[in-house]
């Protein structure tokens, strides 16, 4: 558009180049496990907080299908295989937010004769050594001050373990803990900052229908933790509301 000879293009947001600069000043972030749940509700808000979004899925889409938004990639990965967590770091650009929020339940068995040891491995595998093998091929593409989140839980609290159960469970959030801390250490030279979650009891499929919170509740208040995050936070384990939770 010209007005009085010169030409206001780019005061309507038509200029390519400004646009170009716009796309690629976006932040960007990727989600695992975010076809449901907590980790489709944290989609949806990244998405209007104006994040572009990779978000992943195992085997079903999920919610993911409702969501029509150009600024979301979706991609189908299992977080247990490296060649395909690789295929899609290698499919993004840079990162400045990965949330580790894929996992799984246990057996919720009641007693340790109960405890079904194949299953439990598979428990820590996908909630424990998972989310570490995602940093670990993600690592290239994160960049100073990039954060990281980490979907524990309280459950993993060694001090807050009084009723016991849910053994695999509680262990392996226990270990993606002590994971977590383990290359807080190493992350903090790189600028880069972690931060230990715990979402709250959230009504999911995992949390059941008692549970007090909505997921629009929980992530709120994630994204709210994640705003505010920096160095001097990183390693911190809290609840999604900001209160720390002792180890």
């Amino acid at each position: 558009m010209d007005i009085n000879g010169i030409d206001c293009s780019w005061t309507l947001g038509l200029n390519p180049y400004l646009g170009m600069s716009l796309v690629s000043a976006m932040k960007s972030a990727l989600v695992t496990g975010a076809n449901r749940g907590i980790g489709l509700e944290l989609t949806r808000q990244l998405l209007e907080s104006g994040f572009n979004v990779h978000a992943t899925f195992r085997t079903d889409e999920g919610g993911l299908a409702a969501i029509n938004d150009p600024n979301l990639s979706i991609h189908k990965m299992d977080v247990r295989d490296k060649d395909g967590i690789k295929r899609v770091i290698d499919s993004i650009n840079s990162l400045d937010l990965l949330i580790n929020n894929a996992g799984v339940a246990d057996g919720r068995w009641q007693s340790i004769s109960e405890i079904d040891m194949e299953y439990a491995l598979e428990v820590l595998n996908i909630n424990s050594v998972s989310p570490v093998l995602v940093t670990q091929q993600a690592l290239a593409k994160l960049t100073e001050g990039s954060k990281i989140v980490m979907m524990s839980s309280l459950m993993g609290s060694i001090s807050d373990c009084r009723s016991g159960r849910s053994y695999a469970y509680r262990a392996s959030k226990t270990a993606l803990n002590m994971f977590s801390m383990a290359m807080k250490n190493e992350l903090d030279s790189l600028g880069i900052s972690l931060v230990i979650m715990h979402p709250g009891w959230v009504e999911t499929d995992m949390g059941g229908p008692n549970a007090p919170l909505s997921t629009a509740e929980s992530v709120s208040g994630i994204m709210q933790r994640i705003e505010e995050q920096d160095m001097s936070m990183s390693g911190r384990y809290v609840e999604f509301d900001g209160s720390p939770i002792e180890w």
